[in-house]
């Protein structure tokens, strides 16, 4: 979100206990008071309610219910950059699709975000349920310049970063590695990492996040393994979880990009719903039990066999599952 409109509402926004004047605005823009008339007119087709008075100017007093997402988000957001540029949808067949169509002509931290999924997508495959205002759907659009043996890191990155916006709001999860948010050992939220790179770069990453906020039932086939906020006792604001987790997100991303990753493995160990347990992993249709022992600096998982060998498996190659639950 970075056209004039948006920018002025944005002004707007950060400003509802006063009148801001359309000189004011015109500066702050560097366009012409006409310009600023004609944008303030275009909001209020929109169904924006704004007062307009002479030798005042131009106070916002609502915004419409239907972009309220959107312009709620702009005027909470503290990032620098992730989330900065803002695509809404009220509704969209799946926002990773709708990430990978304009990647190449968007700046990194693109945020595309929408109320509901018509195709959700999870890992190998699965359909991810994403009903309208049940939940929060979104993806980011990334550019790292790393070595592509370092780009499963970033799956990390969103988990982690999860699992703080979290305890931010007062909710203490886990992640089960490696990208399912895990509370009172039922699945809350998943992530999709999509990469498209050459031979030696990275054109892009996409990170989609699926959040199950207000759903109160499951389809039966996962029924036993899922849930969400509401059921597990949490009500949580859905523009609030969003700030929070873009923020703490620049920071674990940034970290990272400067090949920092303590802060953010530290936080993945501590908050492991894995370690230390024995679990199942499966690989097609082999599974086999082990004891999940850490992970390591780049972000796998060790595990041991009963025979006692020590493995590392890689972001991606397995599934995992506990020996009698989902973890």
């Amino acid at each position: 979100m970075n056209n004039t409109k948006d920018l002025i509402a944005e002004i707007l926004l950060n400003n509802r206990d006063t009148y801001m004047s359309g000189e004011s605005i015109s500066e702050r823009l560097n366009i012409s008071r006409a310009s600023v008339w004609k944008h303030i007119n275009s909001l209020k087709k929109e169904g924006f309610i704004i007062e307009s008075k002479n030798g005042s100017g131009y106070k916002l007093l609502s915004t419409p219910e239907k972009n309220f997402l959107q312009y709620e988000l702009l005027q909470k957001l503290n990032t620098k950059y992730i989330g900065r540029n803002i695509h809404y949808f009220e509704t969209i067949d799946s926002t990773n699709s709708q990430a990978k169509k304009i990647a190449d002509k968007s700046r990194e931290g693109t945020l595309i975000v929408s109320d509901e999924q018509t195709k959700g997508r999870g890992r190998i495959g699965k359909t991810w349920i994403s009903k309208h205002d049940e939940g929060l759907y979104f993806s980011l659009i990334l550019k790292p310049d790393i070595p592509i043996i370092k780009a499963n890191f970033i799956t990390q990155v969103a988990g982690a970063s999860i699992i703080k916006a979290l305890k931010n709001l007062g909710i203490s999860a886990t992640i089960k590695w490696p990208n399912d948010i895990i509370l009172n050992s039922k699945k809350i939220c998943g992530i999709l990492t999509e990469m498209v790179a050459e031979i030696d770069k990275i054109s892009y990453i996409v990170v989609g996040i699926g959040i199950n906020l207000k759903a109160k039932s499951f389809d039966k086939t996962i029924q036993s393994i899922a849930s969400s906020l509401l059921n597990e006792g949490y009500t949580i604001n859905k523009v609030d979880l969003l700030v929070e987790f873009l923020k703490e997100f620049e920071y674990f991303y940034n970290e990272f990009l400067n090949y920092n990753f303590k802060p953010c493995l530290d936080l993945l160990r501590n908050n492991s719903a894995v370690i230390g347990k024995d679990i199942y992993i499966i690989n097609k249709d082999k599974k086999t039990k082990v004891h999940a022992i850490d992970i390591d600096d780049n972000a796998n998982l060790l595990i041991r066999y009963e025979n006692g060998k020590i493995d590392t498996i890689y972001t991606g190659e397995i599934s995992i599952r506990g020996l009698d639950s989902y973890i």
